[in-house]
């Protein structure tokens, strides 16, 4: 409980860095906030593994809150990343706020739900591909949140002093379709691996979250397309990558909320 108290303090104050900075004129202490950021990476890591990764005979703990804070590692990593090429400052509190309660709830709430991966490889490419294009259609659906908020942004008169930290609209535009387009690869990849590998892709216990991923993999695919063949741009690309990402959180997380946190309780 100690790691996991001070992993969440570091992503909070990482936060903090950011947030603060965003209303002065310089913007936000930089190495502060990858130093602490960094920390809170690598002390999130270290709860991963030991949460994860039981006896090797059992196998993994893949429950509901493992994967979303496995998700949410991934995204932090991601940003942080990009965030020395690409503009996504705004986004960096949202994501790593987010992560340090997703780490506090998985403390905090104990589950389980077991599965031998390790003697199962195309199990583990399916989980892989799956993990990696919903952190990334994630990603996506916080750069859409954002591309809206800079429209609002743009019409108002009078801009305070968060306006300054806003990047270019075309800038946050072009990056959201590029992830749009790698996620929707991803996420492709993984339906193709789950029909490929797995029996049960429409068992009663998996029917709803085949058809939610098919749903948001056609919004997702009819959203690239509009925008190349006819140039589609603005509102109705930000809220349907925004339901595209409810969609697969619905799939991804809804029926395992219900059978592992509610039910429990």
């Amino acid at each position: 409980m100690l790691t996991v108290t001070i992993c969440c303090i570091f992503y909070v104050l990482a936060s903090s860095i950011i947030v603060a900075g965003m209303f002065r004129e310089k913007g936000p202490n930089k190495p502060a906030a990858i130093l602490t950021v960094v920390v809170a990476i690598a002390l999130h890591l270290f709860i991963l593994s030991s949460e994860i990764l039981i006896e090797p005979e059992m196998g993994q703990n893949m429950s509901m809150l493992n994967v979303a804070s496995l998700v949410g590692w991934l995204i932090s990593v991601t940003m942080l990343v990009a965030s020395f090429r690409l503009p996504n400052t705004i986004l960096l509190p949202v994501v790593y706020g987010f992560t340090g309660l997703l780490v506090l709830l998985n403390s905090l709430i104990p589950n389980s739900h077991v599965m031998q991966i390790s003697v199962k490889p195309n199990l583990l490419i399916h989980i892989s591909l799956a993990l990696f294009a919903y952190a990334c259609l994630a990603i996506a659906s916080l750069y859409a949140v954002q591309l809206s908020y800079i429209n609002l942004r743009l019409k108002e008169k009078n801009a305070s002093l968060l306006h300054s930290s806003l990047p270019p609209l075309m800038a946050v535009e072009n990056i959201l379709f590029k992830l749009l387009l790698v996620g929707t690869v991803l996420l492709t990849l993984s339906l193709a691996s789950g029909f490929m590998f797995l029996d049960d892709m429409f068992a009663k216990e998996q029917a709803h979250k085949t058809l939610l991923s098919l749903l948001a993999w056609g919004l997702y695919s009819v959203i690239l397309i509009g925008h190349s063949r006819f140039g589609w741009r603005g509102k109705p690309v930000i809220w349907s990558t925004i339901l595209g990402g409810i969609l697969l959180t619905l799939a991804y997380f809804g029926s395992r909320f219900v059978r592992e946190v509610i039910l429990n309780a």
